[in-house]
């Protein structure tokens, strides 16, 4: 027994504009499209529910393809300063929460933009002092590139000024040389390692949160890279199967397996035992730099605002040599952090000395700075690039000044890897980005921040339908389910994205709009708007 979904537009992302009258689908599968009278015929006696979208807008279900899930719920858990219009009022943040927490429990903050700041002064160790001097102070800043933490958060971590710099970090200084509290890329990891472990009810708390955010958002599922972040890659295993599968928080996950916890997924079998139909495991995750905000990308040439520097490379040659070796030597493709074409560069070397293994697909996640001759290689390779169309809204026009002149520089340029044949995947960050797929959508096709005109690299704006395909299309390949998601057809999931008007229709500032009518998964409605 079955249901028949009608009354709206379909739009089956087959070919732009491809619509449909009706969909018929049983157990989570998609059996029959056309016209509705026909269906009920062909499934007469087989129906026993009707979905009427009562005018609504269905496509395949969106699907972030790059995102974190768990951090995406912490950031309904922990202290925000997204927000933030100043240092000023950060700091303000963090006294207020010193003042109603427990002396020496952690205030753990997320979110902080200097670039968003009226002033551009970092939250530094002696401001976070004042404020909160008996509470170790942790603030992520919002590229989870660089954290800045108080004196009692390095005392908590045993850092002092002799502490010895690791691989690919840095530790910031003052003017006198004295530690100012800012870490960046794997520095961080000193301080990150002394806090307090979440807990099973934490994770769980998170991901609830999470799913059910990304739901009212429109999204069907994510691929989530979190293993390596909460402890035992084990424990957050298990929190996915507990949430997903024993809680019925339905979503399909697609995790990728960080480097750092990938000996203790393959003695835990893969973590075969809990893959279904809506959790599974992807490729091998690394970083090959930092961002663009820190200036610890890697580029090829010194940043235009501070010369001294062209990024971060996080690993060595060798490093990097042996982590892609070891991906291989499991069968694993390997998705990697590349903003820099220093980054790009080194990963493509390694990708292509050795090849992804039959069946799947390499990534090159985010790829905002990429050269002509890079392009050029990647058209020869099984890969993907994982793009965050957000990134132009909240990076320009800042970002030019940390590029400078982009002659031979590839700048956030979407459109033209997809003219170059290029396959690409749409997402969000989260919680870096906001996760919404429409807003997404929206800098892809309009290339502006939202509420203003100036466009950024107008020749390098989506259509709207390759916007909504790489978060349908481009998401399902990037997983190798092109055959069974991203679009709606015969034998694909019943995996729906229903709004309540038609992006195609006009404006695309409606995007910004809340238009999400229904989110279906597995034929499930999981989310409808009251």
């Amino acid at each position: 027994m079955g249901t028949m979904w009608k009354g709206g537009q379909i739009y089956t992302m087959k070919a732009e504009l491809q619509t449909v009258e009706a969909v018929y689908t049983e157990n989570g599968v998609i059996l029959g499209t056309g016209a509705l009278a026909e269906l009920e015929n062909k499934y007469r006696g087989q129906i026993d529910h009707v979905e009427d979208l009562r005018g609504g807008v269905m496509f395949p279900g969106f699907v972030d393809s790059h995102m974190h899930l768990i951090g995406h719920g912490e950031t309904f858990l922990k202290l925000q300063l997204g927000g933030c219009r100043s240092r000023e009022e950060a700091i303000e943040r963090v006294k207020a929460q010193a003042e109603i927490l427990p002396e020496g429990i952690w205030i753990i903050g997320e979110g902080w933009n200097e670039n968003e700041w009226t002033d551009s002064g970092l939250p530094e160790r002696e401001l976070l002092d004042l404020v909160a001097p008996r509470h170790p102070v942790l603030l992520r800043r919002v590229c989870r590139h660089a954290i800045a933490v108080n004196t009692a958060a390095l005392a908590a971590a045993g850092v002092n000024e002799y502490t010895r710099v690791p691989n690919g970090g840095v530790l910031g200084r003052d003017a006198a040389g004295r530690l100012n509290g800012i870490l960046k890329e794997q520095a961080q990891e000193l301080v990150l390692g002394a806090m307090p472990g979440a807990t099973d009810e934490y994770l769980a708390a998170a991901l609830e949160a999470a799913i059910e955010d990304c739901w009212s958002k429109g999204l069907t599922g994510g691929h989530t890279e979190d293993l390596s972040y909460y402890g035992s890659c084990t424990r957050t295993m298990n929190a996915f199967h507990s949430v997903i599968h024993e809680r019925h928080k339905h979503f399909r996950a697609h995790l990728l397996v960080h480097h750092l916890v990938l000996d203790e997924w393959l003695r835990e079998h893969r973590g075969e035992y809990i893959e279904s139909s809506l959790l599974e495991f992807g490729a091998m995750k690394l970083f090959a730099d930092g961002a663009l905000g820190g200036r610890t990308a890697l580029l090829s040439r010194p940043y235009a605002d501070d010369p001294t520097t062209n990024g971060v490379a996080v690993h060595s040659d060798d490093e990097l040599e042996s982590l892609v070796i070891k991906a291989r030597q499991h069968g694993l493709a390997v998705a990697s952090h590349a903003i820099g074409d220093a980054a790009a560069e080194k990963v493509l070397k390694y990708l292509e000395k050795y090849p992804c293994p039959e069946g799947k697909r390499d990534r090159l996640i985010h790829g905002q700075i990429l050269r002509p001759e890079l392009v050029a290689q990647m058209k020869r390779m099984p890969v993907i690039t994982d793009i965050q169309p957000s990134f132009v809204a909240s990076d320009f026009p800042w970002v030019m000044e940390r590029i400078g002149d982009p002659q031979g520089l590839l700048v956030y340029a979407w459109h033209t890897l997809l003219a170059e044949g290029i396959p690409c995947a749409g997402g969000s960050d989260a919680p870096i980005e906001k996760v919404s797929p429409l807003e997404g959508i929206h800098a892809a096709v309009t290339r502006t921040k939202p509420g203003q005109k100036t466009v950024y690299e107008e020749k390098e704006k989506l259509t709207m339908y390759e916007a909504i395909s790489i978060y349908t299309k481009g998401s399902a390949f990037a997983a190798c389910h092109e055959r069974t998601h991203g679009l709606i057809g015969e034998g694909y999931a019943a995996d729906f994205t229903v709004l309540m008007q038609d992006p195609f229709g006009g404006n695309p500032d409606i995007l910004l709009e809340d238009l999400v009518q229904m989110t279906v998964v597995n034929g499930n409605v999981v989310y409808a708007r009251k």
